[in-house]
């Protein structure tokens, strides 16, 4: 997929893709063994969502719903066209389910203005007052009430933004409402596809909004994005001729979307974002929730773990389950999960997921089938395999530091001596390290295990790495980066990357790219941004004072990785990394709004010395 736009409908949009491999087999038994039926539901302000019912033929018996709402349309239109397939997967189509599609409010043939996560209303002051978790409740009482041989319960799953609306969903607290899976759930879009730390995901949100908006009104209609072409097959080069971010309205979108206006006119954390943070609103919640997200996720593994944790502290009467395997985003609903890019996984890991995890999850609480799964199901990649836990982060994951050492030694002692040493790079936003060793037009989702050779080969690239190992390193939980810093501008972005070094003999494996070799291959398994005026308060940019040392502090998100024996662990840090992230000037300006003239050279110190100390905050299992 070369086009950017079509790249941004499968990272953005792949909850619709992903439900629907769509076999002919599967096709054929829908028509079959299924009658469709489309209806506008009433909410409690008038409004009318398009939902489509799919009920088995077979009236002898009752079923439970199956519901999915989305964003991105319940297609196709009419009584006598149907999906070719039909739930989370194949289990669920041949098992006896009602299966319900919903387009949510302001989108596709549902009435209302659409608001990007719509803001949660924790006290619903009157009757007419209306948000997802109102919608959802309302739609379910409709549906128990109008849909004959319904077994009264009701189980909701989604990926990505159906991932959210499965998340809202468990804030109607409907008691019919039995079982829930947010998989891969935006949760905070400042902090999930939206920024990282207050740097703008470029190249992902570009392509992602001119085929999203496909209306800005409160009239239903089935007319779809239009798609951008960039013109060229390379990324990099375009987003450098286009400039700096504002240039995005002057040259291409006119001002004619809505939803990147609101993107580019609030950078900060501000109200409008604080707004969107579903997580401060999950309490009270009595559903059974399985939250499923893929390591390798480059859009929300923010929102499956953040989710998960906060779930999990602020519900602990309730059944909350976490499955975390391999994969990009929404990679566990069909295919192999055996691979990504020049990485093997060992086998598939897509199937075992969906059989022995979701269906019986689902089955167990919508049908009364024996369940016998541990809450915590993890994939260990490194050693690739299942692991089982009572809770996440493991209990036995013990917390250390890793340290940055003068010389690009990283070890778990602490730098000794009284010099204060650091290493440093010129950083200039007119040449930025691209995120990527090679040429493409999108966010190529094999950047999250790319080698890092190409990086690790730039003067602009600072790197550290441990002996070789004498046994294995397996981290487990969030990393924290912490890093003594001084710059001689205002502003900068960092880039730290966590990666895996294979031994020299490592052999190639059957996935390995052409003119690859994993011999000294330099597998990325954890990376993150912070935009660094953010380093302090989210909501509160403040700017760096040039040359003073100046702790920068974030965390890379978990993992569950084992460095085997005969590997190194290494660090890398970078201030570009372009254009997954938008470039920083180096000065402190609304970035947004930043012209050609602001972007300057900086130089930026990394510290490695006993008195301002950088490291890694791990968790480790021996």
């Amino acid at each position: 997929m070369k086009n950017i736009l079509l790249v941004a409908i499968a990272v953005l949009i792949t909850a619709p893709l992903f439900a629907q491999p769509g076999p002919g087999a599967d096709a054929a038994y829908v028509k079959e063994n299924f009658t469709k039926y489309e209806y506008s539901i009433p909410m409690r302000d008038g409004k009318k969502l398009f939902t489509s019912v799919y009920v088995p033929k077979d009236q002898s018996k009752k079923y439970p719903f199956m519901m999915d709402r989305t964003c991105y349309s319940v297609a196709p239109y009419g009584a006598d066209k149907y999906r070719p397939s039909l739930g989370p997967s194949t289990q669920f189509l041949h098992d006896g389910y009602i299966f319900v599609y919903q387009d949510v409010r302001g989108r596709w043939m549902s009435e209302g203005i659409y608001e990007e996560m719509t803001p949660e209303l924790e006290d619903h002051k009157t009757n007419k007052d209306v948000d997802e978790g109102t919608d959802t409740y309302d739609t379910i009482d409709w549906l128990l009430k109008n849909i004959p041989n319904n077994n009264g319960k009701v189980g909701v799953w989604g990926i990505s933004y159906p991932g959210f609306y499965t998340t809202t969903a468990l804030l109607s607290r409907h008691p019919a409402l039995v079982a829930a899976s947010p998989q891969a759930p935006i949760a905070d879009l400042w902090r999930d596809d939206g920024w990282h730390n207050g740097a703008f995901m470029l190249v992902a949100n570009f392509g992602f909004y001119p085929g999203f908006t496909n209306r800005q009104d409160d009239k239903p209609t089935q007319r779809r994005g239009g798609r951008f072409d960039m013109g060229t097959d390379d990324g990099y080069e375009f987003f450098m001729r286009l400039g700096p971010t504002r240039n995005t309205n002057d040259k291409y979108f006119k001002d004619t979307i809505r939803l990147w206006n609101e993107m580019m006119d609030h950078p900060d954390y501000d109200k409008h974002w604080q707004d969107r943070n579903v997580l401060t609103h999950l309490h009270d919640i009595k559903t059974a929730v399985l939250v499923t997200g893929g390591w390798y996720d480059a859009e929300d593994l923010y929102g499956a773990i953040n989710t998960y944790k906060t779930l999990v502290k602020k519900n602990p009467a309730t059944p909350v389950y976490f499955a975390m395997g391999p994969w990009v985003h929404g990679g566990w609903s069909r295919g192999a999960g055996d691979h990504l890019g020049d990485v093997d996984f060992g086998g598939p890991t897509g199937p075992f997921y969906r059989e022995n995890i979701e269906f019986k999850f689902f089955s167990h609480y919508l049908k009364g089938t024996e369940l016998d799964l541990p809450k915590v199901n993890t994939f260990e990649t490194g050693e690739n395999k299942w692991k089982t836990y009572k809770t996440w982060p493991p209990k036995e994951a013990e917390e250390k530091n890793l340290y940055l050492l003068p010389n690009g030694k990283l070890a778990f002692n602490a730098p000794a001596g009284t010099r204060d040493t650091f290493e440093q790079f010129v950083s200039d936003p007119k040449h930025p390290v691209p995120f990527i060793g090679g040429i493409d037009g999108d966010m190529k989702r094999e950047y999250m295990t790319g080698d890092q050779r190409f990086a690790s080969q730039r003067p602009d690239v600072l790197t550290w790495q441990t002996d070789v190992l004498n046994k294995d390193i397996t981290l487990a939980g969030n990393i924290w980066a912490n890093l003594k810093v001084a710059i001689t501008g205002t502003d900068a972005d960092w880039i730290v990357k966590v990666i895996d070094v294979y031994p020299d003999s490592t052999k190639n494996n059957k996935w390995t790219g052409k003119e690859t070799f994993l011999s000294g291959y330099q597998q990325m398994v954890r990376s993150e941004a912070m935009r660094g005026k953010y380093r302090n308060n989210v909501s509160k940019p403040k700017p760096f004072v040039p040359g003073k040392v100046t702790p920068v502090n974030f965390e890379l998100q978990d993992v569950l990785h084992t460095f085997k024996k005969g590997h190194r662990i290494m660090m890398q840090v970078q201030s570009t990394w372009f254009p997954l992230i938008d470039r920083n000037p180096q000065k402190f300006v609304d970035i947004m709004k930043a012209r050609e003239s602001d972007f300057q050279k900086a130089t930026h110190k990394v510290y490695t010395s006993k008195a301002n100390p950088s490291f890694l905050k791990v968790r480790v299992i021996d």
